[in-house]
Protein backbone atom coordinates (compact mmCIF):
# COMPACT_ATOMS: atom_id res chain seq x y z
CA UNK A 1 0.00 0.00 0.00
CA UNK A 2 0.98 3.64 -0.39
CA UNK A 3 1.21 6.15 2.48
CA UNK A 4 1.76 9.92 2.37
CA UNK A 5 3.77 11.23 5.34
CA UNK A 6 3.76 15.04 5.71
CA UNK A 7 4.35 15.91 9.35
CA UNK A 8 7.79 17.47 9.83
CA UNK A 9 8.38 16.84 13.54
CA UNK A 10 7.78 13.13 12.89
CA UNK A 11 10.35 13.19 10.09
CA UNK A 12 12.91 15.37 11.87
CA UNK A 13 12.98 13.62 15.25
CA UNK A 14 14.80 10.29 15.66
CA UNK A 15 13.03 7.40 17.30
CA UNK A 16 11.57 3.92 16.81
CA UNK A 17 8.64 5.27 14.78
CA UNK A 18 10.91 5.49 11.73
CA UNK A 19 11.76 1.78 11.82
CA UNK A 20 8.13 0.88 12.47
CA UNK A 21 6.96 2.76 9.38
CA UNK A 22 9.92 1.89 7.15
CA UNK A 23 9.62 -1.83 7.93
CA UNK A 24 5.86 -1.92 7.33
CA UNK A 25 6.28 -3.09 3.74
CA UNK A 26 4.30 -0.12 2.43
CA UNK A 27 5.53 2.53 -0.01
CA UNK A 28 6.17 5.78 1.89
CA UNK A 29 5.98 9.10 0.06
CA UNK A 30 7.35 12.02 2.10
CA UNK A 31 6.52 15.72 1.85
CA UNK A 32 7.10 18.71 4.12
CA UNK A 33 3.92 20.03 5.68
CA UNK A 34 1.80 21.73 6.68
CA UNK A 35 0.43 21.76 3.14
CA UNK A 36 -2.44 23.80 1.79
CA UNK A 37 -5.16 22.31 -0.40
CA UNK A 38 -3.43 22.88 -3.79
CA UNK A 39 -0.24 21.12 -2.64
CA UNK A 40 -2.24 18.18 -1.29
CA UNK A 41 -4.12 17.89 -4.58
CA UNK A 42 -0.86 17.95 -6.55
CA UNK A 43 0.64 15.17 -4.44
CA UNK A 44 -2.45 13.01 -4.81
CA UNK A 45 -2.50 13.49 -8.58
CA UNK A 46 1.25 12.97 -9.07
CA UNK A 47 1.23 9.73 -7.05
CA UNK A 48 -2.11 8.41 -8.33
CA UNK A 49 -3.48 8.44 -4.82
CA UNK A 50 -2.70 7.01 -1.40
CA UNK A 51 -4.20 4.30 0.78
CA UNK A 52 -3.41 6.31 3.90
CA UNK A 53 -2.44 9.80 4.98
CA UNK A 54 -0.17 10.30 7.99
CA UNK A 55 -0.61 14.02 8.39
CA UNK A 56 -0.03 16.96 10.69
CA UNK A 57 -1.82 20.26 10.08
CA UNK A 58 -2.25 19.85 6.34
CA UNK A 59 -5.54 21.05 4.80
CA UNK A 60 -7.56 17.91 4.16
CA UNK A 61 -10.68 19.43 2.68
CA UNK A 62 -13.69 17.88 0.97
CA UNK A 63 -11.96 18.56 -2.37
CA UNK A 64 -8.82 16.73 -1.20
CA UNK A 65 -10.87 13.77 0.04
CA UNK A 66 -12.80 13.58 -3.24
CA UNK A 67 -9.56 13.67 -5.23
CA UNK A 68 -8.05 10.93 -3.04
CA UNK A 69 -11.12 8.76 -3.61
CA UNK A 70 -11.09 9.30 -7.39
CA UNK A 71 -7.56 7.97 -7.98
CA UNK A 72 -6.55 4.37 -8.83
CA UNK A 73 -5.32 4.01 -5.25
CA UNK A 74 -8.39 5.04 -3.26
CA UNK A 75 -7.99 6.64 0.15
CA UNK A 76 -8.84 4.29 3.02
CA UNK A 77 -7.79 6.15 6.17
CA UNK A 78 -6.57 9.51 7.54
CA UNK A 79 -4.21 9.22 10.51
CA UNK A 80 -3.64 12.54 12.27
CA UNK A 81 -0.33 13.00 14.05
CA UNK A 82 -1.80 14.95 16.97
CA UNK A 83 -5.20 15.69 18.43
CA UNK A 84 -6.40 18.90 16.75
CA UNK A 85 -8.73 18.05 13.87
CA UNK A 86 -9.64 21.54 12.66
CA UNK A 87 -7.51 21.18 9.51
CA UNK A 88 -9.47 18.07 8.47
CA UNK A 89 -13.05 18.10 7.17
CA UNK A 90 -14.07 15.36 9.58
CA UNK A 91 -17.77 15.71 8.73
CA UNK A 92 -17.10 15.11 5.04
CA UNK A 93 -14.68 12.25 5.76
CA UNK A 94 -17.37 10.65 7.90
CA UNK A 95 -19.94 11.06 5.14
CA UNK A 96 -17.53 9.28 2.80
CA UNK A 97 -16.90 6.61 5.46
CA UNK A 98 -13.21 7.49 5.78
CA UNK A 99 -12.00 6.92 9.35
CA UNK A 100 -10.07 9.78 10.96
CA UNK A 101 -7.61 8.49 13.54
CA UNK A 102 -5.84 10.65 16.13
CA UNK A 103 -3.53 10.49 19.17
CA UNK A 104 -5.12 11.80 22.39
CA UNK A 105 -3.15 11.65 25.62
CA UNK A 106 0.37 11.81 24.17
CA UNK A 107 1.40 15.47 24.40
CA UNK A 108 -0.51 17.06 27.27
CA UNK A 109 2.46 17.25 29.64
CA UNK A 110 4.84 18.89 27.19
CA UNK A 111 2.24 21.44 26.01
CA UNK A 112 1.52 22.32 29.65
CA UNK A 113 5.25 22.80 30.27
CA UNK A 114 5.49 25.01 27.19
CA UNK A 115 2.54 27.03 28.44
CA UNK A 116 4.37 27.79 31.65
CA UNK A 117 7.57 28.54 29.78
CA UNK A 118 5.72 31.18 27.78
CA UNK A 119 4.01 32.48 30.91
CA UNK A 120 7.28 32.95 32.79
CA UNK A 121 8.99 34.44 29.73
CA UNK A 122 6.22 37.00 29.36
CA UNK A 123 5.97 37.85 33.06
CA UNK A 124 9.76 38.37 33.34
CA UNK A 125 10.21 40.09 29.95
CA UNK A 126 12.59 37.46 28.59
CA UNK A 127 12.38 38.63 24.98
CA UNK A 128 13.52 42.26 25.42
CA UNK A 129 16.05 41.18 28.06
CA UNK A 130 17.56 38.48 25.84
CA UNK A 131 17.59 40.74 22.83
CA UNK A 132 19.39 43.53 24.68
CA UNK A 133 22.02 41.34 26.36
CA UNK A 134 22.79 39.58 23.07
CA UNK A 135 23.54 43.04 21.67
CA UNK A 136 25.94 43.72 24.56
CA UNK A 137 23.47 45.98 26.39
CA UNK A 138 22.24 45.80 29.97
CA UNK A 139 18.62 47.01 29.98
CA UNK A 140 16.54 45.88 32.95
CA UNK A 141 12.74 45.81 33.07
CA UNK A 142 10.90 45.02 36.30
CA UNK A 143 8.94 41.78 35.97
CA UNK A 144 5.99 40.14 37.67
CA UNK A 145 5.58 37.11 39.91
CA UNK A 146 3.08 34.36 39.16
CA UNK A 147 2.71 33.60 42.88
CA UNK A 148 -0.80 34.34 44.11
CA UNK A 149 -2.08 35.38 40.69
CA UNK A 150 -5.42 34.25 39.29
CA UNK A 151 -5.17 32.07 36.19
CA UNK A 152 -8.18 31.44 33.97
CA UNK A 153 -7.86 28.18 32.05
CA UNK A 154 -10.26 28.06 29.11
CA UNK A 155 -10.65 24.43 28.18
CA UNK A 156 -10.11 22.07 31.10
CA UNK A 157 -9.29 18.93 29.16
CA UNK A 158 -6.07 16.93 29.33
CA UNK A 159 -3.79 19.91 28.67
CA UNK A 160 -5.82 22.39 30.72
CA UNK A 161 -5.71 20.06 33.70
CA UNK A 162 -1.93 19.72 33.45
CA UNK A 163 -1.64 23.51 33.38
CA UNK A 164 -3.79 23.76 36.51
CA UNK A 165 -1.63 21.16 38.28
CA UNK A 166 1.45 23.24 37.55
CA UNK A 167 -0.32 26.44 38.55
CA UNK A 168 -0.91 24.86 41.96
CA UNK A 169 2.86 24.55 42.40
CA UNK A 170 3.09 28.33 41.83
CA UNK A 171 0.33 28.97 44.39
CA UNK A 172 -1.81 30.45 41.66
CA UNK A 173 -5.60 30.65 41.99
CA UNK A 174 -7.27 28.67 39.17
CA UNK A 175 -10.54 29.51 37.46
CA UNK A 176 -11.78 27.12 34.79
CA UNK A 177 -14.22 27.25 31.93
CA UNK A 178 -15.33 24.19 30.01
CA UNK A 179 -18.64 22.84 28.74
CA UNK A 180 -17.71 19.44 30.19
CA UNK A 181 -16.83 19.80 33.86
CA UNK A 182 -14.85 17.33 35.97
CA UNK A 183 -16.10 17.92 39.52
CA UNK A 184 -13.59 15.55 41.08
CA UNK A 185 -10.61 17.28 39.48
CA UNK A 186 -12.00 20.74 40.29
CA UNK A 187 -12.39 19.86 43.96
CA UNK A 188 -8.95 18.28 44.12
CA UNK A 189 -7.25 21.42 42.73
CA UNK A 190 -9.65 24.05 44.10
CA UNK A 191 -10.72 25.21 40.65
CA UNK A 192 -13.50 27.78 40.62
CA UNK A 193 -15.95 27.09 37.80
CA UNK A 194 -16.91 30.00 35.56
CA UNK A 195 -20.21 29.79 33.71
CA UNK A 196 -19.03 31.93 30.80
CA UNK A 197 -15.76 32.97 29.19
CA UNK A 198 -16.42 36.54 30.30
CA UNK A 199 -16.80 35.44 33.93
CA UNK A 200 -13.58 33.44 33.71
CA UNK A 201 -11.41 36.25 32.36
CA UNK A 202 -12.74 39.35 34.11
CA UNK A 203 -10.49 39.11 37.20
CA UNK A 204 -7.75 36.89 35.78
CA UNK A 205 -4.11 37.96 35.77
CA UNK A 206 -3.34 35.19 33.29
CA UNK A 207 -5.67 33.71 30.68
CA UNK A 208 -4.49 30.45 29.12
CA UNK A 209 -6.23 29.07 26.02
CA UNK A 210 -6.75 25.32 25.62
CA UNK A 211 -9.98 25.29 23.64
CA UNK A 212 -10.68 23.51 20.37
CA UNK A 213 -11.16 25.61 17.26
CA UNK A 214 -14.77 25.64 16.10
CA UNK A 215 -17.06 28.07 14.31
CA UNK A 216 -18.06 29.32 17.77
CA UNK A 217 -14.52 29.84 19.09
CA UNK A 218 -12.88 31.21 15.93
CA UNK A 219 -11.87 34.81 16.61
CA UNK A 220 -13.29 34.56 20.14
CA UNK A 221 -10.69 36.92 21.58
CA UNK A 222 -11.64 39.92 19.52
CA UNK A 223 -11.48 43.61 20.41
CA UNK A 224 -14.62 43.44 22.56
CA UNK A 225 -13.57 40.42 24.60
CA UNK A 226 -9.99 41.65 25.04
CA UNK A 227 -11.39 44.90 26.46
CA UNK A 228 -13.11 42.84 29.18
CA UNK A 229 -9.81 41.40 30.35
CA UNK A 230 -8.18 42.91 33.41
CA UNK A 231 -5.72 45.70 32.58
CA UNK A 232 -2.20 44.29 32.77
CA UNK A 233 -3.30 40.68 32.27
CA UNK A 234 -1.37 38.17 30.18
CA UNK A 235 -2.87 36.05 27.40
CA UNK A 236 -1.25 32.69 26.60
CA UNK A 237 -2.18 30.56 23.59
CA UNK A 238 -0.88 27.04 23.04
CA UNK A 239 -4.09 25.85 21.39
CA UNK A 240 -4.93 27.32 17.98
CA UNK A 241 -3.96 30.65 16.40
CA UNK A 242 -7.40 31.56 15.03
CA UNK A 243 -8.89 31.60 18.54
CA UNK A 244 -7.71 35.21 18.65
CA UNK A 245 -8.09 38.21 16.37
CA UNK A 246 -4.38 38.90 15.87
CA UNK A 247 -4.83 42.55 14.92
CA UNK A 248 -6.89 43.17 18.05
CA UNK A 249 -4.31 41.38 20.21
CA UNK A 250 -1.51 43.49 18.69
CA UNK A 251 -3.47 46.65 19.49
CA UNK A 252 -4.17 45.54 23.08
CA UNK A 253 -0.46 44.82 23.63
CA UNK A 254 0.76 48.05 22.05
CA UNK A 255 -1.67 50.08 24.15
CA UNK A 256 -0.47 48.19 27.26
CA UNK A 257 -4.02 47.11 28.07
CA UNK A 258 -2.46 43.65 28.14
CA UNK A 259 0.89 43.04 29.80
CA UNK A 260 1.51 40.85 26.78
CA UNK A 261 0.58 37.92 24.59
CA UNK A 262 2.61 34.70 24.33
CA UNK A 263 1.68 32.17 21.69
CA UNK A 264 2.93 28.99 20.09
CA UNK A 265 0.36 29.19 17.29
CA UNK A 266 -0.62 31.68 14.61
CA UNK A 267 -3.52 32.00 12.21
CA UNK A 268 -1.11 31.50 9.31
CA UNK A 269 2.08 29.49 9.87
CA UNK A 270 4.79 30.48 9.26
CA UNK A 271 3.94 34.14 9.74
CA UNK A 272 4.05 36.51 6.75
CA UNK A 273 6.82 39.11 6.64
CA UNK A 274 4.45 41.92 7.58
CA UNK A 275 2.86 40.18 10.55
CA UNK A 276 1.80 42.71 13.22
CA UNK A 277 3.44 40.74 16.06
CA UNK A 278 6.99 41.05 14.73
CA UNK A 279 7.81 44.52 16.05
CA UNK A 280 5.97 44.33 19.39
CA UNK A 281 8.24 43.49 22.32
CA UNK A 282 5.50 42.30 24.68
CA UNK A 283 4.38 39.63 22.22
CA UNK A 284 6.32 36.36 22.25
CA UNK A 285 5.89 33.81 19.45
CA UNK A 286 7.36 30.31 19.30
CA UNK A 287 7.06 28.34 16.03
CA UNK A 288 4.40 25.76 16.98
CA UNK A 289 6.80 23.63 19.01
CA UNK A 290 4.75 23.26 22.20
CA UNK A 291 4.34 19.51 21.67
CA UNK A 292 7.72 19.03 20.01
CA UNK A 293 10.02 17.31 22.46
CA UNK A 294 11.96 14.13 21.87
CA UNK A 295 9.74 12.36 24.38
CA UNK A 296 6.38 13.56 23.10
CA UNK A 297 7.24 13.21 19.40
CA UNK A 298 8.13 9.59 19.98
CA UNK A 299 4.87 8.93 21.86
CA UNK A 300 2.80 10.78 19.29
CA UNK A 301 4.56 9.32 16.27
CA UNK A 302 4.35 5.76 17.57
CA UNK A 303 0.64 6.11 18.31
CA UNK A 304 -0.10 7.70 14.92
CA UNK A 305 1.92 5.04 13.09
CA UNK A 306 0.30 2.19 15.00
CA UNK A 307 -3.12 3.71 14.35
CA UNK A 308 -2.45 3.77 10.61
CA UNK A 309 -0.71 0.42 10.23
CA UNK A 310 -3.13 -1.43 12.48
CA UNK A 311 -6.11 -0.07 10.60
CA UNK A 312 -4.62 -1.03 7.23
CA UNK A 313 -3.98 -4.60 8.35
CA UNK A 314 -7.37 -5.02 10.01
CA UNK A 315 -6.16 -4.85 13.63
CA UNK A 316 -8.60 -3.02 15.93
CA UNK A 317 -5.85 -1.34 17.99
CA UNK A 318 -6.35 2.24 16.77
CA UNK A 319 -8.03 5.39 18.10
CA UNK A 320 -10.75 6.80 15.86
CA UNK A 321 -12.09 10.35 16.17
CA UNK A 322 -15.18 9.89 14.01
CA UNK A 323 -17.77 7.16 13.75
CA UNK A 324 -20.27 5.95 11.19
Amino acid sequence: MKILLTTTSYQDTPGPHHALLNNSGHTIVRARGPLEEPAMLDLITQNQGFDGLLNGDDRITAKVIDAALATPTKLRVIAKYGIGLDSIDVIYATAKRIPVLFTPGVNHTTVAEHTFGLMIALAKHFWPHLRSTKKGEWKRITGNELFGKTIAVLGVGRIGKEVIKRAAAFDMLPVGYDLHWDDHFAKQYNVTRANTVEDAIKNADVVSLHMTLTDQTRGLFNKNLLAKMKKGAMLINTARGPLVDESAVAEACESKHLLGYATDVLEKEPQPANHPFIEIDNIIVTPHVGSRTFESVERQAMRATLNLLNYLKGDNDYIQANSF
